[in-house]
């Protein structure tokens, strides 16, 4: 997603689902090889990261941040200020392609990286987090 998306789902329908982050528009609340548990149908705020398909190529899921409700669906943004491909370049997003919100990251281990006792713990206390509203990076992005 963010760039390019890939989505698995259990079965047709599943209230949730797991998506695997691509690319870095959402640097640094989600990082490139990140897995995201989504509730598919759940609500939505201004401040959820949510998946959608792209508004201008619909068969490419997107992980952005809901900013607001504007005429049209929402407006979106990557957390990523130097990043594009968000509402600044295609407009707001229908709400019919809004797919879900984002509960939960999960960091994978990062391949070939020493596994002592202090690395291990540092990464068993990060690797799966909630991925909540972030009231900061949303007031940060509305300025724009």
């Amino acid at each position: 997603m963010s760039g390019s998306g890939r989505e698995r789902m259990a079965e047709a329908g599943a209230p949730f689902g797991i998506a695997e982050v691509t690319g870095v528009s959402m640097v640094p609340t989600l990082l490139h090889g990140d897995q995201l548990l989504v509730h598919y149908g759940g609500r939505l705020r201004p401040g959820n990261v949510a998946v959608l398909r792209h508004p201008l190529q619909q068969d490419l899921l997107i992980v952005k941040r809901l900013i607001e409700r504007r005429d049209g669906g929402w407006w979106v943004l990557g957390d990523n200020p130097d990043a594009e491909g968000d509402s600044r370049v295609f407009g707001a997003v229908p709400p019919e392609l809004v797919l879900g919100r984002v509960r939960a990251r999960y960091r994978p281990v990062t391949p070939g990286r020493q596994r002592s006792p202090g690395v291990t713990l540092s990464w068993l206390l990060s690797a799966v987090r909630p991925v909540g509203a972030g009231r900061a990076a949303s007031r940060r992005l509305r300025a724009r």
